[in-house]
Protein backbone atom coordinates (compact mmCIF):
# COMPACT_ATOMS: atom_id res chain seq x y z
CA UNK A 1 0.00 0.00 0.00
CA UNK A 2 1.20 3.54 -0.72
CA UNK A 3 2.25 5.70 2.24
CA UNK A 4 -0.39 8.34 1.45
CA UNK A 5 -3.29 5.89 1.60
CA UNK A 6 -5.38 4.55 4.45
CA UNK A 7 -8.04 1.92 4.40
CA UNK A 8 -11.57 3.27 4.12
CA UNK A 9 -12.46 1.34 7.28
CA UNK A 10 -9.82 3.36 9.25
CA UNK A 11 -11.32 6.72 8.28
CA UNK A 12 -13.53 7.87 11.14
CA UNK A 13 -14.78 11.17 9.72
CA UNK A 14 -14.73 13.50 6.74
CA UNK A 15 -14.33 17.27 6.75
CA UNK A 16 -16.93 19.09 4.68
CA UNK A 17 -15.83 22.42 3.23
CA UNK A 18 -19.43 23.64 3.18
CA UNK A 19 -21.04 26.24 0.96
CA UNK A 20 -18.69 29.07 1.90
CA UNK A 21 -15.63 29.64 4.07
CA UNK A 22 -16.32 33.36 4.54
CA UNK A 23 -17.19 33.99 8.25
CA UNK A 24 -19.32 37.08 7.51
CA UNK A 25 -21.68 34.99 5.35
CA UNK A 26 -22.24 32.16 7.85
CA UNK A 27 -25.08 33.73 9.86
CA UNK A 28 -27.00 35.26 6.90
CA UNK A 29 -26.79 31.98 4.96
CA UNK A 30 -27.90 30.02 8.02
CA UNK A 31 -31.04 32.16 8.26
CA UNK A 32 -31.73 31.91 4.50
CA UNK A 33 -31.35 28.14 4.36
CA UNK A 34 -33.22 27.62 7.65
CA UNK A 35 -36.27 29.34 6.15
CA UNK A 36 -35.64 27.43 2.93
CA UNK A 37 -35.69 24.06 4.71
CA UNK A 38 -38.72 25.03 6.81
CA UNK A 39 -40.56 26.04 3.63
CA UNK A 40 -39.53 22.80 1.91
CA UNK A 41 -40.68 20.67 4.84
CA UNK A 42 -44.02 22.42 5.34
CA UNK A 43 -44.76 22.62 1.61
CA UNK A 44 -44.05 18.98 0.82
CA UNK A 45 -45.60 17.60 4.00
CA UNK A 46 -48.63 19.76 3.27
CA UNK A 47 -48.95 18.30 -0.23
CA UNK A 48 -48.56 14.74 1.07
CA UNK A 49 -51.23 15.23 3.75
CA UNK A 50 -53.57 17.13 1.41
CA UNK A 51 -53.46 14.44 -1.31
CA UNK A 52 -54.18 11.78 1.32
CA UNK A 53 -57.10 13.38 3.15
CA UNK A 54 -58.95 15.14 0.31
CA UNK A 55 -61.33 12.82 -1.55
CA UNK A 56 -61.16 14.95 -4.71
CA UNK A 57 -57.41 14.31 -5.02
CA UNK A 58 -57.57 10.51 -5.04
CA UNK A 59 -56.46 10.20 -8.67
CA UNK A 60 -53.27 8.87 -10.31
CA UNK A 61 -52.07 12.43 -10.98
CA UNK A 62 -52.06 13.27 -7.26
CA UNK A 63 -50.77 9.82 -6.34
CA UNK A 64 -47.61 10.64 -8.30
CA UNK A 65 -47.55 14.19 -6.94
CA UNK A 66 -47.62 12.75 -3.41
CA UNK A 67 -44.58 10.59 -4.17
CA UNK A 68 -42.82 13.54 -5.83
CA UNK A 69 -43.35 15.53 -2.62
CA UNK A 70 -42.05 12.55 -0.62
CA UNK A 71 -38.79 12.24 -2.60
CA UNK A 72 -38.32 16.04 -2.57
CA UNK A 73 -38.65 15.98 1.20
CA UNK A 74 -36.39 12.92 1.34
CA UNK A 75 -33.34 14.27 -0.46
CA UNK A 76 -33.65 17.77 1.00
CA UNK A 77 -33.73 16.20 4.48
CA UNK A 78 -30.74 13.99 3.65
CA UNK A 79 -28.74 17.17 2.96
CA UNK A 80 -30.44 20.15 4.65
CA UNK A 81 -30.09 19.62 8.44
CA UNK A 82 -26.41 18.68 8.22
CA UNK A 83 -25.75 21.63 5.91
CA UNK A 84 -27.46 23.97 8.39
CA UNK A 85 -25.18 22.67 11.15
CA UNK A 86 -22.14 23.63 9.09
CA UNK A 87 -22.97 27.32 9.57
CA UNK A 88 -22.97 27.17 13.38
CA UNK A 89 -20.23 24.64 14.24
CA UNK A 90 -16.55 25.48 14.36
CA UNK A 91 -15.42 22.29 12.61
CA UNK A 92 -17.74 20.93 9.92
CA UNK A 93 -17.24 17.17 10.08
CA UNK A 94 -19.38 14.14 9.30
CA UNK A 95 -18.70 10.63 10.55
CA UNK A 96 -17.74 7.80 8.21
CA UNK A 97 -21.09 6.04 8.77
CA UNK A 98 -22.98 9.33 8.62
CA UNK A 99 -21.41 10.14 5.26
CA UNK A 100 -22.29 6.70 3.89
CA UNK A 101 -25.87 7.01 5.13
CA UNK A 102 -26.26 10.48 3.62
CA UNK A 103 -24.93 9.33 0.24
CA UNK A 104 -27.18 6.24 0.27
CA UNK A 105 -30.44 8.08 0.95
CA UNK A 106 -29.60 11.04 -1.27
CA UNK A 107 -28.89 8.65 -4.16
CA UNK A 108 -32.22 6.87 -3.70
CA UNK A 109 -34.36 10.00 -3.66
CA UNK A 110 -32.64 11.95 -6.42
CA UNK A 111 -32.87 8.97 -8.82
CA UNK A 112 -36.54 8.38 -7.93
CA UNK A 113 -37.37 12.00 -8.77
CA UNK A 114 -36.40 11.40 -12.42
CA UNK A 115 -38.71 8.42 -12.84
CA UNK A 116 -41.62 9.93 -10.92
CA UNK A 117 -41.47 13.00 -13.20
CA UNK A 118 -41.56 10.67 -16.22
CA UNK A 119 -44.46 8.68 -14.69
CA UNK A 120 -46.34 11.97 -14.26
CA UNK A 121 -45.73 12.79 -17.95
CA UNK A 122 -47.07 9.38 -18.98
CA UNK A 123 -50.12 9.94 -16.76
CA UNK A 124 -50.83 13.27 -18.50
CA UNK A 125 -50.41 11.58 -21.90
CA UNK A 126 -53.02 8.92 -21.05
CA UNK A 127 -55.40 11.51 -19.54
CA UNK A 128 -55.31 13.76 -22.64
CA UNK A 129 -54.78 11.30 -25.48
CA UNK A 130 -56.78 8.31 -24.17
CA UNK A 131 -59.35 9.82 -21.78
CA UNK A 132 -61.93 7.03 -22.20
CA UNK A 133 -59.36 4.39 -21.20
CA UNK A 134 -57.72 6.47 -18.47
CA UNK A 135 -59.11 4.58 -15.47
CA UNK A 136 -58.32 1.23 -17.10
CA UNK A 137 -54.75 2.06 -18.12
CA UNK A 138 -53.84 4.01 -14.97
CA UNK A 139 -55.15 1.44 -12.52
CA UNK A 140 -53.95 1.31 -8.90
CA UNK A 141 -51.68 -1.63 -9.75
CA UNK A 142 -50.03 0.24 -12.66
CA UNK A 143 -49.53 3.34 -10.52
CA UNK A 144 -47.85 1.36 -7.76
CA UNK A 145 -45.62 -0.45 -10.26
CA UNK A 146 -44.56 2.91 -11.77
CA UNK A 147 -43.32 4.12 -8.36
CA UNK A 148 -42.25 0.81 -6.78
CA UNK A 149 -39.82 -0.13 -9.57
CA UNK A 150 -37.89 3.20 -9.36
CA UNK A 151 -37.69 2.88 -5.57
CA UNK A 152 -36.41 -0.70 -5.79
CA UNK A 153 -33.93 0.02 -8.58
CA UNK A 154 -32.65 3.18 -6.87
CA UNK A 155 -32.17 1.37 -3.55
CA UNK A 156 -30.15 -1.41 -5.20
CA UNK A 157 -27.91 0.93 -7.21
CA UNK A 158 -27.44 3.42 -4.37
CA UNK A 159 -26.52 0.61 -1.97
CA UNK A 160 -24.04 -0.85 -4.49
CA UNK A 161 -22.39 2.55 -5.12
CA UNK A 162 -22.20 3.34 -1.39
CA UNK A 163 -20.62 -0.02 -0.56
CA UNK A 164 -18.11 0.27 -3.43
CA UNK A 165 -17.09 3.81 -2.45
CA UNK A 166 -16.77 3.20 1.27
CA UNK A 167 -14.77 0.01 0.83
CA UNK A 168 -12.19 1.99 -1.14
CA UNK A 169 -8.88 3.34 0.17
CA UNK A 170 -9.08 7.01 1.08
CA UNK A 171 -6.13 9.37 1.04
CA UNK A 172 -4.93 10.83 4.34
CA UNK A 173 -6.40 14.19 3.40
CA UNK A 174 -10.08 13.33 3.61
CA UNK A 175 -11.52 16.82 3.10
CA UNK A 176 -14.58 16.90 0.81
CA UNK A 177 -14.90 19.98 -1.38
CA UNK A 178 -18.67 19.98 -1.01
CA UNK A 179 -21.41 20.64 1.57
CA UNK A 180 -22.65 17.03 1.63
CA UNK A 181 -21.35 13.55 0.84
CA UNK A 182 -21.69 13.07 -2.90
CA UNK A 183 -20.02 10.51 -5.14
CA UNK A 184 -17.82 12.89 -7.19
CA UNK A 185 -16.16 14.65 -4.21
CA UNK A 186 -15.67 11.26 -2.53
CA UNK A 187 -14.02 9.77 -5.64
CA UNK A 188 -11.63 12.75 -5.77
CA UNK A 189 -10.07 11.69 -2.43
CA UNK A 190 -9.97 7.94 -3.12
CA UNK A 191 -6.44 6.64 -3.76
CA UNK A 192 -7.46 3.22 -5.06
CA UNK A 193 -8.91 2.46 -8.50
CA UNK A 194 -12.37 3.99 -8.99
CA UNK A 195 -13.04 2.84 -12.56
CA UNK A 196 -15.59 0.21 -11.53
CA UNK A 197 -17.71 2.52 -9.37
CA UNK A 198 -17.40 5.29 -11.98
CA UNK A 199 -18.79 2.91 -14.60
CA UNK A 200 -21.71 1.96 -12.32
CA UNK A 201 -22.53 5.60 -11.57
CA UNK A 202 -22.21 6.81 -15.18
CA UNK A 203 -24.22 3.87 -16.59
CA UNK A 204 -27.09 4.29 -14.13
CA UNK A 205 -27.02 8.11 -14.34
CA UNK A 206 -27.06 8.05 -18.15
CA UNK A 207 -29.81 5.42 -18.26
CA UNK A 208 -31.94 7.28 -15.68
CA UNK A 209 -31.51 10.69 -17.26
CA UNK A 210 -31.91 9.64 -20.90
CA UNK A 211 -34.75 7.14 -20.43
CA UNK A 212 -36.82 9.39 -18.17
CA UNK A 213 -36.26 12.41 -20.42
CA UNK A 214 -37.24 10.39 -23.51
CA UNK A 215 -40.48 9.28 -21.83
CA UNK A 216 -41.28 12.90 -20.99
CA UNK A 217 -40.44 14.21 -24.47
CA UNK A 218 -42.40 11.48 -26.30
CA UNK A 219 -45.38 11.93 -23.95
CA UNK A 220 -45.46 15.67 -24.55
CA UNK A 221 -45.10 15.30 -28.32
CA UNK A 222 -48.27 13.18 -28.34
CA UNK A 223 -49.95 15.60 -25.91
CA UNK A 224 -49.08 18.58 -28.13
CA UNK A 225 -50.45 16.83 -31.23
CA UNK A 226 -53.67 15.95 -29.36
CA UNK A 227 -54.10 19.54 -28.13
CA UNK A 228 -53.54 21.02 -31.60
CA UNK A 229 -56.25 18.72 -32.99
CA UNK A 230 -58.83 20.03 -30.51
CA UNK A 231 -61.41 22.37 -32.07
CA UNK A 232 -62.31 24.15 -28.86
CA UNK A 233 -59.97 26.88 -27.59
CA UNK A 234 -61.31 26.28 -24.10
CA UNK A 235 -60.56 22.56 -24.46
CA UNK A 236 -57.00 23.33 -25.55
CA UNK A 237 -56.46 25.66 -22.61
CA UNK A 238 -57.88 23.16 -20.13
CA UNK A 239 -55.75 20.33 -21.51
CA UNK A 240 -52.59 22.39 -21.50
CA UNK A 241 -53.26 23.84 -18.04
CA UNK A 242 -53.21 20.32 -16.56
CA UNK A 243 -49.64 19.95 -17.89
CA UNK A 244 -48.35 23.43 -17.06
CA UNK A 245 -47.21 22.73 -13.50
CA UNK A 246 -45.51 19.48 -14.47
CA UNK A 247 -43.75 21.11 -17.44
CA UNK A 248 -42.44 23.88 -15.19
CA UNK A 249 -41.09 21.36 -12.68
CA UNK A 250 -39.48 19.27 -15.43
CA UNK A 251 -37.76 22.27 -17.03
CA UNK A 252 -36.34 23.48 -13.70
CA UNK A 253 -35.13 20.05 -12.52
CA UNK A 254 -33.76 18.67 -15.79
CA UNK A 255 -32.33 22.06 -16.76
CA UNK A 256 -30.20 22.07 -13.62
CA UNK A 257 -29.02 18.46 -14.11
CA UNK A 258 -28.21 18.99 -17.79
CA UNK A 259 -26.29 22.16 -16.91
CA UNK A 260 -24.14 20.10 -14.54
CA UNK A 261 -23.52 17.10 -16.77
CA UNK A 262 -23.30 18.70 -20.23
CA UNK A 263 -20.88 21.53 -19.48
CA UNK A 264 -17.39 21.16 -21.05
CA UNK A 265 -14.88 19.24 -18.96
CA UNK A 266 -12.48 22.21 -19.06
CA UNK A 267 -15.01 24.46 -17.31
CA UNK A 268 -16.20 21.76 -14.91
CA UNK A 269 -15.35 22.58 -11.29
CA UNK A 270 -16.45 21.65 -7.80
CA UNK A 271 -17.51 25.25 -7.17
CA UNK A 272 -19.85 25.15 -10.18
CA UNK A 273 -21.19 21.75 -9.07
CA UNK A 274 -21.67 23.11 -5.57
CA UNK A 275 -23.83 26.02 -6.76
CA UNK A 276 -25.88 23.75 -9.05
CA UNK A 277 -26.24 21.26 -6.18
CA UNK A 278 -27.57 24.00 -3.89
CA UNK A 279 -30.24 24.68 -6.49
CA UNK A 280 -31.46 21.14 -7.11
CA UNK A 281 -31.07 19.83 -3.54
CA UNK A 282 -32.40 22.82 -1.61
CA UNK A 283 -34.22 25.25 -3.92
CA UNK A 284 -36.17 22.89 -6.23
CA UNK A 285 -37.75 20.88 -3.35
CA UNK A 286 -39.04 24.20 -2.00
CA UNK A 287 -40.28 25.39 -5.40
CA UNK A 288 -42.15 22.20 -6.38
CA UNK A 289 -44.97 22.55 -3.80
CA UNK A 290 -45.43 26.17 -4.92
CA UNK A 291 -45.45 25.19 -8.61
CA UNK A 292 -48.00 22.41 -8.10
CA UNK A 293 -50.26 24.38 -5.75
CA UNK A 294 -50.27 27.94 -7.10
CA UNK A 295 -50.87 26.75 -10.67
CA UNK A 296 -53.39 24.04 -9.81
CA UNK A 297 -57.05 24.87 -9.24
CA UNK A 298 -57.84 21.45 -7.74
CA UNK A 299 -55.11 21.82 -5.10
CA UNK A 300 -56.33 25.35 -4.34
CA UNK A 301 -59.87 23.99 -3.98
CA UNK A 302 -58.66 21.22 -1.64
CA UNK A 303 -56.83 23.78 0.51
CA UNK A 304 -60.00 25.90 0.77
CA UNK A 305 -62.05 22.85 1.80
CA UNK A 306 -59.49 21.94 4.49
CA UNK A 307 -59.41 25.49 5.87
CA UNK A 308 -63.22 25.66 5.90
CA UNK A 309 -63.38 22.44 7.93
CA UNK A 310 -60.76 23.73 10.37
CA UNK A 311 -62.47 27.11 10.78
Amino acid sequence: MKMNESKGSQVTEFILMGITNRPELQEPLFVVFLFNYMGTTMGNLGLIILTIIDSHLQTPMYFFLRHLAFVDLGYSTAVGPKMLMSFIVEKNVISFNGCATQLFFFGIFIACELFILSAMAYDRYVAICKPLLYTVIMSDTVCWILVALPYLCSIIVSLLVTIKLFKSSFCKSHTLRHFYCDSLPLMSIICSDTSEVELIIMTFAAFSLVSSLLIILISYIFILVAILRMNSVEGRYKAFSTCGSHLTGVVVFYGTLLFMYLQPHSSHSFDTDKMASVFYTLVIPMLNPLIYSLRNQEVKGALKRVFQKVI
